[in-house]
Parts: C-alpha cells; structure tokens; sequence
C-alpha cells in the first residue's frame, strides 16, 4: 500500500538518456501531416505521416527518427517520390534515414513515412513498463510518447500538426487543435508549436460539464462513467483559478479521456488530459488532474529547450499540486505537501537539475529530481522572493515565451526582472548544485536596557551556500520573526525581543530543502519504497533498516518492513515487524488501520479465522479511511483472505 507512482529503474542501471542524442544530426521538425487509419477490430493502425523538418547544421547526411518498433515500415520518401533508406535500431526505437545528397543547413525539407502495425497495449513501450498506446474493440489511445509517429527531440521539439483520423462507424476521435469532420474522417489542426501529437478513439458520447466558464467533455467509460460530471466540475474550477495565476489558458475548453489500465496515472496533451482507470474515482483525485491541467501551461504553451530543463515542467506541474491543496486547505496543507516533495528531491544525491538528461525518462530518479527536487525549488523561489513578484514572474514568463522552448535562464531573467535584483546566487545554488545543507544553530541570551537579545550562528556543512532562512523566536510575550541571510558555512545573527525568549526554531515552516535527523529517516524510507515499486526487495530492506538504525521506533519503517516479508510470503516475519510498527511512534497516523489489515490477512492465511476478524475489526475501530481501509477490512471480515499467489499454484 501506499508506493509512490514511481515507474523504472534505478540509478545504477540508469543510462544517460540524452547520449545517442547527441551523436545525431539536429534538426528541426515544423509541422507534421498525418493521415491514419484506426480499427478497433483488428486492433491495428496504418498511417502516411509527412514530417516537415529544417536541419540546424550544414551536410546533413544522416536523421534519426524515433518510431514505435511495433510499427512495420513499408516506405519512406522525399517529396518527389524518391525512396529514402532507413535503417531500423530496435534497442532504442529509432529510424535512421540516409540521404543520397546532404541536406543544407535552413533549408526544409520533407519526408514521408508509410506504415502499419498491430498496438494492443501488450507489446513493448518506448518507454519500459508503461502503456502509452493501446487499440481495443470499443476505445483506443495513442499518446505522443508511444512514438506512434516518427518523433525527433522527445518532449523538447515543439510543432505543429495537421493530424486526420479515420474511424469506423459508431466511433469518435479526439486530438488537439481545431477540429473538424467529413464522414468518419476527424482532422485536427493546430497551427501554434506544440506538442499535438495524442489522439483517442471513442464509442461512447462524452458528458458534457460547464463549470466557471470552461466546457469539458468527458470520454469515461463503465463504471467510470458515473464520475464524469464531478471531474468535470473539478476540470473547470482549476482551470478558472490556474487562469488567475498562470494567465489566460491556452485552450478554454476541455477534453478528459479515459485509458486503460498499464497507462500512466495522467498525461496531457494541448486541450486534452488523459486519465487511467486508478486516477478516476468517486471523490475526484485532485493531484493528478491538477497535475494535468498545469501542464497545460507548463508543457503545452511553454516547454524545456531540452530534457535538462525539464524541472520548469515538472516541477511546476507537481508544485501546482500543492497551490491548489493551499487553496482548498490552507497553509498547513501547502507545508505538508511540500515536505512529502522535498523528501521524494532529496532521494537524489548527486544529480543538479540542470544535468536531468542523465536519468531515463519515467524512472524513480527523474520524477524525484525533476519533480520532486522542481517542486521544492519553486517553494524556495517563492518563499525569496516573496508571493506578489514570484507569481508576477511565472505569469510575465509564461507570456513572454508563449508557444516556445524555454531555458532556466529564460526563468532566472524573468524572475530577476519581478524582484528587482540578482538571483543567480540562487539558481547556482538549487539548479546548477546538488546536495542540501543541514542547519546547526547556536545561540546565547542577554538581558539589555530594552529587554532581550538572542545572539547566534547557524552553521552548515555547504560552502557555496547562500540563502534567506526564517528564524522564530518563542518569548514569553509575542513572537518574534528575523530572515537571516545565511552565507557560507557560518553566519551569525542577533534579534532583539521584548519578552524573555524560550525557545528559537530555524527555518519553521520547512521552506528550505535541507537535511534533519527525521529527515534522513524519511528519505530512507522513501529510497526503499523506490526500490520495492520495482521489485527489487532486497535493496528496499536495507534502505528500510537504514531509517531503523537512526529511529529503532520509526512505525512506518517497520511497516515498510513488514510489507516487503509479507510480499516475500514470510508471513511470520511480516507479523513481528507489523507488531514492531505498533508499538512504534504511529506516524503517520494511516499505519494502524493497515497494520491491522496485514495482520488479519496473515492469520487468515494461516487458518486463524477468529484472529483475523479481531484484526479486521480493530482496522475498522480506529475509523481512518486512508486509501480505502474501511472498505478493505470490511471486505475481509466478510470473505477471508486468500493468498492469490497460492490460489493460482
């Protein structure tokens, strides 16, 4: 229970994403026009795709495509009907065509593509482990990563597209831009640089949501149906106060479509949002679809230059998350949210921002450094530069380079400009650095004529370091507040007070990305869930006694524990680690009503019966619905637990 979405591979097996990248020609691609054919009954797509693309360097000889290798090629062509010769590299998904005369530097050139194939969602994705493209009797996706069309710079080459759609009878497809229809044929146009290369195929007419002035429709099928009008609503109060924040959006109106299981929680593409199954739920699963939303800024109408500022997207997509838990819950909720993310950034050690392109994409490690570490960076942005110029910054940004590809130096000047002062001590800091300071504070009080004086320093182990930190000052009258600007590895500071001070606490509201002993706690645990999301239990194990050997009564360490040995089927292991977790510390408070769970699935397992209820009953006493504990119990006191695994043997 309770893994970080978290898809991939590990650091150590982790390959630098951008390597075989740079060895290729860079060009250019300006438009795309495609004509496809979807047929849900046979489960297949063929497609004529005419890539428009200007090289960037003189004597091209030689461009790599990335196609989806479940796509067969049966031609590929200039724009005189010339063949063109592609080599097929199957470990990489990659195209490359060798041209008979070098192409010229500026100069456009176009190239067509002819092919087919089957895409049923069980073949292998471009991207390891995770469905972007499926075709099945009465829906189909097929999403930009899924590289259903021949695709140069992933996620940082932006273009335009003129895409049509056939479809048999009954059926209705969805994509970016301005649509329009003759027959079964659906064409989508989108003329403003982009990235509108997502499509779905649907049997099902959308409901249909007003919310705040946003129109949504909303593709959800089965059971997922009944959600619709509540994610509709959602769709339309975030994109009215995202609106507010980030500028108009770039489409008014809305299309929300649901996939399949396999398929990433969410994904959007330019006035579209994908949903799997698992994101779409009776209470609306707010992260996710704000997640999305954002995106529609952060990626559709402003993108990285390259995969190395992909923090600006991610980071602010995951950091929107938060904003909107601020609006609907208030500060506390934002300081949680954003301690959870500065534990997930600081799961990588060793890796700047600026170097993301090191990570495979989807991995652990890229979500953590671009998300995560992105999310927090934004918070420490903010909390700098205060709320009016940093939310200035992002609107004057996001419309200076609106339709474009954007640089951290594009941000860092647009920020610059808002506050009125140098920041690059900042971004040297958070973006061109790695690693996290941990504070030590010293401090002595004084009397004085007028009351009191606290006299200090606070010390850390990073030299470079520079940056504004909060310092609270508990008295026995009001409060007292001071910004210190910590510099180097030691600054000192003094505050006056009125009442005698009893206690000073740095940095309170956790606004700064840094080190504690709970701290390290946590980032093990977290490391080790990393570790189990994908299978690899031993290494999670360690990471997990790790967070012991520092807290012996962290519950939700020994949790974690009993987990992975309930997994491992040593049933009487997982009992004394869940046993372990409760007479531990009980945080977070969602353990006991799961530790009790675990704990009536090992005796029924073990043919205790009567045991097991008594579990399951204790589950359902502490009244904590965390992720659907009251329905889990409820289930098994019920129906006893059965050991799938064991049933299927």
């Amino acid at each position: 229970m309770f893994r970080i979405a978290f898809v991939g591979t590990l650091l150590a097996s982790c390959l630098a994403f951008a390597q075989d990248d740079d060895k290729r020609a860079r060009v250019d691609v300006q438009r795309y026009t495609i004509e496809a054919q979807v047929n849900p009954a046979t489960q297949t797509l063929a497609a004529r795709t005419a890539v428009t693309f200007v090289p960037l360097e003189d004597a091209v000889n030689a461009v790599t495509f990335e196609l989806n290798n479940n796509l067969n090629i049966s031609k590929i062509s200039d724009d005189k009907g010339t063949a063109i010769t592609g080599a097929r590299n199957p470990q990489d998904n990659t195209v490359r065509l060798t041209f008979p005369t070098p192409l010229q530097k500026d100069q456009p050139v176009t190239v067509t593509f002819n092919y087919d194939g089957r895409l049923t969602g069980s073949e292998e994705s471009p991207v390891n482990g995770i469905k972007f493209a499926a075709i099945q009797a009465d829906h189909a996706f097929l999403l930009y990563p899924a590289r259903w069309f021949p695709v140069n710079g992933y996620s940082a080459d932006r273009f335009a597209a003129k895409i049509a759609i056939t479809v048999p009878d009954g059926f209705t497809a969805i994509g970016s831009g301005n649509g329009s229809k003759v027959g079964q044929v659906f064409t989508f146009e989108m003329n403003k640089p982009s990235f509108p290369g997502s499509i779905a195929v649907m049997k099902d007419a959308p409901v249909q949501n007003a919310t705040e002035g946003v129109n949504t429709a909303l593709y959800f099928r089965g059971a997922s149906a009944a959600n619709a009008g509540a994610y509709g609503t959602a769709a339309g109060q975030m994109v009215s106060h995202f609106s507010g924040i980030f500028g108009p959006a770039p489409f008014p109106n809305m299309s929300v479509v649901e996939t399949e299981e396999g398929a990433p929680n969410g994904y959007s593409a330019p006035g579209l949002i994908f949903l799997s199954p698992r994101a779409i739920s009776k209470e609306v699963n707010s992260n996710v679809l704000v997640n999305q939303i954002a995106r529609q800024w952060w990626e559709t109408q402003v993108s990285p230059v390259n995969r190395n500022h992909l923090w600006l997207e991610n980071g602010m997509a995951l950091y929107s998350e938060a904003l909107w838990t601020e609006k609907e819950k208030g500060a506390n909720a934002l300081e949680q949210r954003m301690r959870d993310a500065s534990i997930t950034a600081l799961t990588i050690e060793n890796v700047p921002l600026i170097q993301a392109a090191r990570l495979e994409d989807y991995s652990p490690e890229y979500w953590a450094l671009t998300a995560g570490k992105g999310a927090a960076v934004m918070q420490m942005l903010r909390s700098t530069m205060g709320d009016q110029k940093f939310f200035a910054a992002l609107k004057a940004f996001l419309g200076q380079k609106a339709w474009q590809s954007a640089t951290t130096e594009d941000f860092r000047k647009a920020c610059e400009t808002a506050m009125g002062e140098e920041l690059r001590y900042f971004f040297i800091q958070w973006i061109e650095s790695s690693g996290a300071p941990e504070f030590k504070l010293e401090y002595t009080v004084f009397r004085t004529q007028k009351g009191f004086r606290v006299q200090g320093k606070i010390a850390q182990d990073l030299d470079t370091f520079r940056m504004p930190v909060d310092l609270h000052i508990e008295t026995e009258g009001n409060p007292e507040e001071k910004r210190v600007e910590v510099m180097g590895t030691s600054s000192e500071f003094s505050v006056d007070t009125f009442g005698k001070p009893k206690k000073v606490s740095i940095d309170p509201a956790n606004k700064v990305l840094r080190m504690s002993p709970q701290t390290r706690v946590d980032v093990a645990i977290r490391r080790g869930e990393q570790f189990a999301q994908i299978g690899e239990l031993a290494d999670a194990l360690k990471e997990y006694q790790k967070a012991l050997d520092t807290q012996r009564n962290s519950s939700m360490a020994h949790y974690r524990v009993g987990e992975v040995f309930f997994l491992q089927h040593s049933y009487q292991s997982a009992a004394n680690e869940f046993r372990e977790a409760l007479n531990g510390d009980l945080q977070p408070k969602w353990v006991e009503v799961w530790i009790h769970i675990y704990l009536g699935k090992i005796f029924d397992i073990s043919g205790q019966r009567d045991r097991a209820v008594n579990e399951y009953t204790q589950a359902q006493r502490t009244r904590d619905n965390t992720q659907g504990a009251q329905e889990e119990a409820g289930k098994y006191l019920r129906t006893p637990y059965k050991d799938a695994s064991k049933e299927a043997v």
